[in-house]
């Protein structure tokens, strides 16, 4: 299973929010690289970058971090936010990223998304599948649409995606604990390879993840907050 931490960027900072609430914003470290190269030094190879003024404004902004952090790790960045269009996802591809989350416009422009797919490769794009109460919501979280998030994701298994990532925003950065029954039940109705992303809060929950099936897991604030230390993540990633 793909250990992968968060960095989720506003105003070029290392940031994290809870439930997705742009409220609730705390900084962690003014430079997103520093804090990279540390997942680096601690045996990690993969890297969820979220540029959150992206999400909000629509298009891609901080492709700056994006670009410092391929060119002074060689972690395998997934880039996602603001990816609206296909000027913004070759900027990501460009940048430095070797996969893009595609989110609300998986929702907004399904054909433009299955129109990337095949030019790109199921390998390179990612489907966020991020929800409340089973309803997939979209730009930055902020709106909700009617869509079921299994039939989201079959929806878009049908077009070839692989890979997706799903957080229940009512569990992110609460520290209480992963959605293990909506994991659970997306496994058992779908074929995709699944990362958990929300709520991690200590190396237990991360090897629960492990125990159901799940392809990877993104922690962020477990890790920000002491909950889980690199060292920890490092005996994982050794010992498997």
């Amino acid at each position: 299973m793909k250990i992968i931490p968060a960095i989720d960027i506003i105003d070029g900072k290392c940031v994290r929010l809870s439930k997705g609430d742009y409220g609730t914003k705390k900084i962690y470290n003014e430079n997103p690289v520093e804090v990279a190269k540390e997942f680096e030094n601690s045996g990690i190879r993969f890297l969820h970058l979220v540029d959150l003024d992206g999400a909000k404004s629509r298009h891609i902004v901080n492709q700056k971090v994006l670009e410092d952090i391929a060119r002074e790790t060689s972690l395998e960045i997934d880039f996602g936010g603001g990816l609206k269009t296909l000027e913004d996802i070759e900027i990501a591809f460009n940048s430095g990223a070797k996969q893009i989350t595609i989110g609300s416009i998986a929702v907004q422009n399904p054909e433009f998304c299955f129109d990337l797919i095949k030019k790109y490769g199921s390998e390179k794009i990612i489907l966020g599948a991020d929800c409340d109460n089973r309803k997939i919501k979209t730009s930055g979280w902020l709106e909700e649409s009617n869509q079921d998030v299994i039939d989201f994701i079959l929806q878009y298994q049908e077009k070839g995606v692989k890979d997706v990532i799903c957080t229940d925003i009512s569990k992110d950065g609460m520290l209480e604990g992963p959605s293990t029954n909506l994991y659970q039940d997306i496994l058992s109705r779908t074929a995709i390879q699944l990362v958990a992303s929300g709520g991690i809060s200590g190396i237990g929950d991360v090897c629960r993840m492990k125990e159901i099936g799940c392809s990877g897991t993104i922690i962020g604030k477990a890790i920000y907050e002491g909950k889980i230390e690199l060292k920890e993540l490092q005996k994982l990633i050794e010992n498997a």
